[in-house]
């Protein structure tokens, strides 16, 4: 059986045998940009139901529907992982939201450090990057990205069963890593092109659930930091 090349997120409720609306913007994309037929398979997802295989119908210009056949995967949850960063250029920041979302985070929070680049971020683009991720990685669960909020506030409110691996590159070139076999809730936390300042880090180094960890002998630029925490994190602890 031929896999659709399509995969579509739909802010609707998925059931087999049911139909669903489609957007101005699927239509475009559907029809106008992928060149569907009547009847035309895609697979579709919504982040809550899981994954179905669907046919699309054009009625009207700019109106059509989906008619959803059966599932083709439940949804699958990521471990419980979020990620904290702190933003930077706007299409690096865009890198690190989409690598997330491929790589498992199940929740995204910009933050804002002492020496954070950029002061504001566009929420709504940020959301649509981790959905065009999504369905781009074949995942079924779509991860929220947070307003962007400062970091002292998310530290504040930080939830006791909840570590947090802290990515110090005042630790570079240190030995030891992430240890497994402490599966649980965590979240990993990013600095800026800047780094930390010495407040901030002799902040998190007094916090009970805070674990410093090295991310080699070199220092990385923030996006690529992001990159390698996960996949260490992951190897270590995660789904991988």
């Amino acid at each position: 059986m031929t896999v659709p090349k399509v995969r579509l997120y739909v802010e609707h409720p998925l059931a087999a045998g049911q139909s669903c609306p489609l957007t101005r913007k699927h239509i475009h994309y559907l029809f106008d940009v992928m060149r569907f037929g009547q009847g035309g398979e895609l697979l579709v997802f919504n982040g809550n139901d899981g994954e179905f295989l669907a046919f699309a119908e054009r009625t009207g210009r700019q109106s059509g529907t989906l008619s959803v056949e059966r599932q083709t995967c439940p949804l699958q949850q990521p471990p419980d992982l979020w990620l904290l960063f702190a933003p930077i250029k706007s299409s690096r920041t865009d890198f690190i939201v989409e690598k997330a979302a491929e790589m498992g985070a199940s929740r995204i929070l910009p933050v804002r450090t002492r020496f954070t680049n950029s002061e504001r971020i566009r929420h709504d683009r940020l959301q649509r990057r981790v959905i065009e991720a999504i369905e781009q990685c074949g995942g079924t669960f779509v991860p929220e990205v947070c307003p962007l909020q400062r970091l002292d506030t998310a530290l504040r409110a930080w939830p006791s069963d909840r570590r947090l691996m802290f990515c110090d590159e005042a630790l570079c070139g240190a030995p030891g890593t992430l240890e497994s076999g402490r599966e649980g809730k965590w979240a990993i936390l990013i600095g800026p092109e800047g780094g930390f300042s010495d407040c901030e880090r002799e902040r998190l180094a007094e916090m009970q659930f805070v674990e410093r960890v090295s991310l080699g002998p070199r220092i990385l630029r923030a996006d690529t930091a992001a990159v390698a925490a996960m996949a260490i994190w992951q190897k270590a602890l995660g789904d991988w």
